[in-house]
């Protein structure tokens, strides 16, 4: 009884209360804002217009297009798909009138939307981290705090490949295997124990498994380094006999992304695609949501569901710092993860590269949820 009667005083103030009973989520009347900075208007318009498109003609994915199932039944997808409609209302009416964008005005902001604020998973977290070979990983989970998520940050590899094997070149980027074409995922899943792309480990696909008998074809060709960073960030940007191309991830041959092991241990493998942009989540090739860097965000779409309108605060070097972005990408890392987001920032060639335009960006950050009142 009085747990009933907890949530009962708790839903009369309007608080959201995820599944577990963890406070993880609830409104935020006033929330502190920084300075509403590093985010495009017209990009963050793309990205919500391309992810409301997903949520309108992909109802079959259930897997992504619900409302949100760690928050609580005042989200419908209505509300969703309206809070994405109202950035691009107001970013086009902005650009009519000639004027400053309102959706760098935090009065404009918190008049037009309620705050869901965020609270990391601490206990996953720790449990993770519990677990992990890696030092510095395990230290920066064990650090999160109480008020903050881990922002984390991903990027598209720009690098150089050959259109055909070489002697440095060595490694492919495959295509999905000759015996998948032509199926939807849910006719592949059914014939898996039969299909190629769910024989091989990552090892034994770089030690030359699908190469002998020709079972997928290599869309372009690069080095085993490269291919291990383009299967962690699941986008390659390839310079490729001048020309710059784009690859994103596929299918996978079904083993779970091991988070507390490196990139190179990782059995998970990837078969990708080429695409004329970067591409972001999506059930499908064909589906897959196109976006943009510094307004989109990868984090736990099973959980939150795809298409989220999500704020983080942050100190900088310049002072406090507020920026939007959409929910609309994922990754392994994020099952059972909701302690984390992930930024994505831009193409870089490598550390140093990516460094040098982002060491300015912590590693915790204020998390909302922004839903049109």
């Amino acid at each position: 009884m009085k747990i009933n009667s907890v949530i009962l005083m708790l839903l009369a103030l309007n608080v959201f209360i995820p599944a577990a009973l963890g406070l993880s989520f609830s409104l935020e009347p006033q929330p502190e804002l920084g300075q509403l900075r590093d985010f495009k208007g017209s990009e963050l318009c793309q990205v919500a217009e391309n992810s409301k498109h997903y949520l309108q003609s992909q109802g079959q994915d259930t897997f992504a297009v619900h409302p949100g199932k760690q928050i609580n039944d005042q989200i419908t997808l209505k509300r969703v798909e309206h809070t994405l409609a109202f950035i691009c209302q107001t970013y086009r009416e902005d650009v009519r009138a000639k004027r400053q964008s309102r959706l760098h005005d935090k009065a404009f902001l918190k008049q037009h939307f309620e705050f869901v604020r965020w609270r990391p998973d601490k206990e996953t977290a720790a449990k993770i981290a519990g677990k992990s070979t890696n030092e510095s990983k395990a230290r920066m989970l064990n650090n999160i705090p109480d008020e903050e998520i881990f922002l984390t940050k991903y990027y598209t590899k720009l690098l150089d490949g050959s259109p055909v094997k070489t002697e440095h070149y060595d490694q492919a980027l495959y295509a999905l295997p000759k015996d998948e074409q032509g199926l939807s995922l849910a006719q592949a899943e059914q014939q898996k124990e039969h299909l190629t792309r769910f024989r091989f480990t990552r090892q034994q696909i770089i030690a030359g498994a699908l190469v002998n008998d020709k079972l997928a074809k290599p869309l372009v060709w690069l080095t085993e380094e490269a291919l291990h960073d383009v299967l962690l960030q699941g986008t390659g940007v390839l310079k490729v006999d001048g020309k710059i191309r784009y690859f994103n991830v596929h299918r996978n041959n079904g083993i779970t992304y091991d988070y507390t092991i490196g990139k190179r241990e990782q059995p998970r493998y990837w078969y990708f695609v080429e695409t004329p942009e970067i591409m972001g989540y999506g059930q499908d090739q064909s589906s897959k949501i196109a976006i943009k860097p510094q307004v989109t965000f990868a984090g736990n779409i099973a959980d939150l569901g795809v298409g989220k309108l999500i704020m983080v605060s942050y100190r900088d070097n310049k002072g406090q710092v507020s920026r939007l972005g959409i929910l609309a990408d994922q990754g392994g890392a994020f099952d059972n993860n909701l302690f984390q987001l992930d930024l994505l920032v831009d193409s870089y060639r490598g550390w140093s590269d990516y460094h040098s335009h982002n060491g300015h960006l912590p590693d915790y950050a204020r998390a909302w949820i922004l839903l049109l009142k």
